[in-house]
């Protein structure tokens, strides 16, 4: 196993969502010293605190490959100017009971990608804010708000020239910033 696995968190559950398609297309940007865990959120009940004490097995799951990362990645499209209901929820499972917070301390990485022009500028600040209260440093620059646009890709679904040197800078700043603080 690489020294840091990142778990990846994709808030849509979209069969041909276009943040999957980034969060598996950017992973190739990573070194070798970086592996992967797609956190699956699609099968969580909706969060209630009543069951705090005795969490699903699909919870349980969820807190232990947080808990095993040495950082996360979010990857979030944008509904109604926030982030998705389903990434909120996977969120506050992961956060309680209070004080056994799955994400607490966990570097984190935000981006998102939308058919506009400013991406998901405004869920992922949405999400940086959220995160800001789970005590998860999150890298603040480069920002990415990623237009889903032809050319973001190659023909074999890799990062497209015109945006692999700007992603490429993100990893780079991503990868300094976990091992600086995971």
């Amino acid at each position: 196993m690489a020294p840091y696995n990142i778990a990846v968190v994709v808030g849509s559950l979209r069969k041909d969502s276009f943040n999957r398609k980034l969060a598996q297309a950017l992973e190739k940007l990573f070194p070798a010293d970086f592996s992967f865990t797609q956190v699956r959120i699609d099968d969580l009940p909706l969060y209630n605190q009543d069951d705090d004490g005795s969490p699903s097995a699909q919870v349980t799951r969820l807190k232990g490959e947080i808990t095993a990362a040495q950082g996360v990645l979010f990857f979030t499209p944008e509904y109604n100017r926030s982030v998705p209901g389903v990434l909120k929820n996977a969120i506050d499972h992961a956060s309680r009971p209070y004080g056994k917070s799955a994400w607490n301390g966990k570097p984190a990485g935000v981006l998102g990608a939308s058919v506009g022009p400013i991406g998901t500028a405004l869920a992922q600040h949405h999400l940086r804010n959220i995160l800001a209260y789970l005590n998860m440093p999150t890298l603040g620059q480069p920002e990415a708000f990623i237009h889903n646009k032809e050319g973001l890709y190659d023909e074999a679904g890799n990062i497209g020239e015109a945006s692999k040197k700007f992603l490429q800078g993100w990893v780079d700043s991503y990868v300094a910033f976990v091992k600086t603080n995971a």
